[in-house]
């Protein structure tokens, strides 16, 4: 049954949000007229927010993802665009940025415990490759079709992995993050947990979690169920709740439906590229790919078992073959009319990885016009974005609000 739309954000909570954005970043964003009285009638249509939202910690009390700013800044990886992603020093810095949730993925040792890492592959994300009691590890893994040579986490215990030290992914890209290699180690998916609570309390509300199961179905081939583990730990830590401050995200739907069944915790189906099959489409021999899912057929599917979709922002504004972006597709209209929000992936300041209208001068390092395309991907109606750089996306999203609030 096809879902009621969302309730779009009023003038009065993107005045909020044009507040918030300012004062947590220094004040640099100058709201339009009219802004002040605005804030003052939303806080008191809202009441005590962060009392409310203070209560909800871990509790099951909380106020729902309905009520996350608009549109929401999801610190991608933490603060990766300034520290090793995926380590707790970068979630804390996107965290104290003012990032509204913040991202985990997920993959697990060989003892069955989950720990924070973009891949299981950890060649690139850790300094194993300096530890030579490790050297007889590295080996050759096809996941999800795609061989890979180098050190995964199913084969180190977490005792193993715990001598391992984080560091930047990308440093040709990010050269000043490479300061920080080193300092921290891979953390468990339950210290994370354990993080947001101590935050939420310090600070007097919860603190949002994005948590993505990688390669389940892989994974489940190993003996290794991401789903049942992850369901324990938000059981255990409360966060297993319909209003609960966690979404659960997957490029496999399979994924999302399992873990439906254990806990109700609004949910996400991440979408690639429109010609690519989620990767239990491919394992159960099904044929459809994701332009099959974000059809509206297909989007009415996913609203009966998840919140949302994270789809690629190349589903919502594709590239041409010069790199500029081109039309606008139909998705968030579509989406919405499904009651599902978006957030979609991923915005970085870097030219390299931005279209090319939008680049500036010839550095791939450089940052570009991000507060430019950022004002471009919100005009679209998204619901919120994946960010690197949690700061830039917090501006520009005060300043979104801020202008559509006159």
């Amino acid at each position: 049954m096809t879902q009621p739309q969302p309730q779009r954000p009023t003038p009065a909570r993107r005045a909020v949000l044009g507040a918030a954005g300012a004062a947590v970043l220094g004040g640099s964003t100058v709201l339009a007229g009219g802004t002040a009285q605005a804030v003052q009638s939303a806080m008191g249509q809202e009441g005590n927010q962060g009392q409310d939202q203070g209560q909800g910690q871990g509790d099951g009390k909380g106020r729902g993802y309905r009520s996350l700013p608009y549109p929401t800044v999801i610190g991608h990886r933490g603060a990766s665009g300034y520290r090793p992603e995926h380590t707790l020093g970068s979630y804390q810095l996107a965290l104290d940025m003012g990032a509204h949730v913040i991202e985990q993925d997920l993959v697990p040792t060989k003892d069955g415990h989950l720990v924070c890492r973009h891949e299981n592959d950890i060649t690139g994300t850790t300094d194993v490759a300096d530890h030579p009691e490790f050297a007889s590890r590295k080996t050759t893994k096809t996941v999800d079709g795609v061989a890979l040579t180098g050190w995964f986490t199913e084969d180190f215990t977490l005792a193993e992995l715990k001598t391992l030290r984080a560091v930047e992914r990308i440093p040709a890209a990010r050269q000043k993050n490479t300061l920080y290699n080193g300092r921290w180690a891979v953390p468990t998916f339950e210290e994370v947990l354990r993080w947001a609570e101590d935050e939420g309390r310090r600070r007097g509300r919860e603190v949002w979690l994005h948590v993505e199961t990688k390669h389940p179905t892989y994974f489940r081939s190993l003996g290794l169920g991401l789903e049942e583990p992850l369901a324990k730990l938000l059981r255990r830590y409360g966060r297993h709740r319909a209003d609960s401050a966690v979404f659960l995200q997957s490029f496999e739907p399979g994924s999302i439906q399992r873990l439906g069944r254990l806990v109700d915790a609004p949910s996400v189906v991440l979408l690639s590229s429109a010609d690519s099959r989620p990767w239990d489409f491919v394992a159960s021999g099904d044929p459809r790919t994701v332009a099959d899912l974000i059809t509206p057929k297909g989007l009415a599917e996913i609203a009966s078992y998840a919140q949302g979709i994270g789809p690629t922002i190349d589903l919502i504004l594709p590239r041409d073959a010069s790199g500029r972006l081109g039309a606008e597709t139909s998705l968030v209209r579509d989406a919405h009319r499904a009651g599902l929000i978006l957030h979609p992936y991923t915005m970085r300041n870097e030219n390299t990885f931005l279209p090319t209208e939008y680049r500036r001068g010839t550095d791939p390092a450089a940052y570009g016009d991000a507060f430019g395309l950022l004002q471009r991907y919100f005009a679209t109606g998204i619901d919120g974005i994946f960010s690197d750089n949690a700061d830039t996306a917090l501006l520009a999203a005060a300043d979104y609000a801020a202008a559509h609030a006159r």
